[in-house]
């Protein structure tokens, strides 16, 4: 190649270069906006809500309503507050029954997931697909015939049957994910435990379970969001205004007001309040959230 064809070679590699750095750029730029918009468009309506909760009265009943409060007025969450038996003892049942469905999903799961991931089960396959089959069917059809059945067992009314059912909805994701993390641990950490005299127990609670971390985290927090947020079964099992969960107490406020319609301040303070703990949750475990999804997937 001669001289004069090497150089225009170059220059045609430093002009495809620089056209693909400015594409490049072009793309990010393109899509931190789509994505910036994205979180915009899911983060107003909580914003409006947090915002409407400071509300006075007088603002609430403006017409066209105002976006944005005068000041920071807490007499909605004061009047939340003092609402029948008082905010106190709904937080504390809807935190005991979260507690309690993540204790059951873990107890129930992490044995059913290892077994089906390193024991010789026969048609294990079947029997995983089988437990899966939760998925699909709609727990809000099974209400009526769990409301019988734990109404003979002195259940209603009370957090561990809320838990019961919260723990059977969040149960064939929480194996799914358990089962998977379990396959995913080399099988060379638990062959050399077992030469080393390790019994079953010993490998799981010794080898695996450290392994798994992130996976039990998962699940704990996916069991604490359902049983926070879950208003169905509490409205047929709660019938007493003692084991009344935050989400009953909100439709209460809703239900129960006669003159003026709904008190949306105090409506929009539980909400925001109902907000917290699962933010402060995710915050508090988001680094084991990722990995613990993706446990499994790729070996």
């Amino acid at each position: 190649m001669s001289a004069y064809g090497y150089a225009e070679l170059r220059s045609q590699r430093r002009v495809t270069g620089a056209l693909g750095v400015i594409w490049s750029r072009r793309t990010t730029f393109v899509a931190g906006v789509v994505c910036t918009a994205l979180c915009a468009f899911a983060i107003t309506p909580v914003a409006l809500t947090v915002l409407s909760s400071f509300k006075s009265q007088g603002e609430e009943a403006t017409s066209p309503p105002a976006y944005l409060p005068r000041g920071l007025d807490l007499e909605s969450y004061q009047r939340l507050w003092n609402f029948q038996l008082g905010l106190p003892t709904y937080i504390f049942n809807s935190l005991g029954t979260a507690f309690l469905a993540i204790t059951l999903a873990l107890a129930v799961t992490i044995p059913a997931g290892y077994a089906l991931a390193r024991f010789p089960v026969p048609r294990k396959e079947a029997w995983f697909v089988f437990l899966l089959l939760g998925l699909i069917i709609p727990y809000q059809a099974l209400l009526t015939p769990i409301f019988l059945m734990f109404a003979q067992l002195n259940l209603t009314n009370t957090l561990l049957g809320l838990a019961i059912i919260h723990t059977h909805i969040q149960l064939p994701f929480s194996l799914y994910v358990m089962r998977n993390s379990f396959e995913a641990v080399p099988r060379e950490l638990d062959e050399a435990a077992v030469v080393d005299g390790a019994n079953s127990w010993q490998v799981l609670t010794r080898v695996f379970l450290p392994s798994v971390r992130p996976a039990i985290i998962t699940v704990a927090l996916f069991s604490f969001i359902t049983s926070w947020n879950e208003f169905l079964g509490a409205l047929v099992m709660m019938n007493r205004g003692s084991s009344f969960t935050l989400p009953l107490v909100l439709w209460s406020n809703r239900a129960t007001t006669t003159i003026g319609g709904t008190d949306w301040g105090v409506l929009q303070a539980g909400v925001t309040i109902s907000i917290v703990p699962c933010v402060l949750f995710y915050l508090l475990l988001q680094r084991y959230y990722v990995s613990g999804l993706t446990s499994g997937a790729i070996k």
